[in-house]
């Protein structure tokens, strides 16, 4: 589907382009722009898509953010987000990340849906996300900012791809068949020390309902949650700062553990 982007649309988009590009994070878009609605938002965010398109890097997938309460209430909403996933995003398990790399991450431990079948919304439910999920596994996802100081709202971050920088995800799959998804829970070490719990549920309930929010609204753009994408379904506990030298594992019930380590 062809879109007709504004002027407006392309000028934020640039802005947040060129932010990413120098590693040097920009005021809030809605400083800028202080109109700038969530429809915009993700028009801003579709046009930094099609740039990286442009650059031939591949969509392998997208994020859910905000699925938490906790998140929600901080931010003063009461809807989740999305973003996209780049194949240059991906961290293997147990691997480093070097400070170069980021501009001022955090990290969030939450389950990602492999696809077997295509989702396309609406009307997509947590039933129709189980059967079209080839399997599951831990992940850690690294999020970032092209925002100075993460002072964003859901419109700036919703415009910054929903805040996604890299993703990490653990080395074994598991068939959702096997457990009670919203029954899995999750321990976070951070340099051997336990820093957070969540369980399955703090994400909207059922980890498949995110994703079944995220195939419903994406049908608004057109957009078909395809066989074989990577699906980040959100946090099951708040976000952890990032310093140099930090070691993360999240060891989840049944999917076994993840881990990454940051460089300077």
């Amino acid at each position: 589907m062809n879109r007709v982007v504004s002027n407006k649309i392309k000028d934020l988009a640039n802005y947040l382009i060129e932010a990413e590009k120098s590693q040097k994070p920009n005021n809030p878009l809605t400083e800028v722009e202080p109109d700038l609605t969530l429809d915009e938002a993700y028009e801003v965010q579709l046009q930094v898509v099609q740039d990286k398109l442009s650059q031939g890097l591949k969509i392998v997938g997208k994020k859910i953010g905000l699925t938490s309460r906790d998140m929600q209430i901080m931010y003063g909403i009461d809807t989740p987000d999305c973003g996209h996933l780049f194949e240059n995003m991906l961290v293997e398990n147990n691997h480093e990340v070097s400070f170069k790399d980021v501009i001022q991450p955090k990290i969030e431990c939450e389950i990602a849906f492999v696809l077997k079948k295509d989702l396309k919304g609406p009307n997509v439910t947590v039933e129709d996300v189980l059967q079209a999920t080839d399997y599951v596994l831990p992940s850690i996802e690294i999020i970032d900012s092209r925002i100075k100081d993460w002072k964003v709202k859901l419109q700036d971050t919703v415009a910054d791809n929903a805040s996604s920088g890299l993703y990490v995800l653990g080395d074994k799959p598991v068939s959702v068949d096997e457990f009670n998804l919203p029954d899995i829970t999750m321990k976070v070490y951070q340099n051997g020390q336990l820093m957070k719990e969540g369980v399955g549920k703090n994400a909207m309930e059922h980890p498949a309902a995110c994703v079944a929010w995220l195939a419903n609204k994406l049908a608004e753009f057109d957009v078909v949650l395809k066989a074989g994408e990577v699906i980040l379904s959100g946090a099951l506990a708040t976000t952890i700062d990032v310093v140099p030298g930090d070691e993360f594992t999240a060891v989840f019930e049944h999917l076994g553990e993840v881990k990454v380590t940051f460089t300077k």
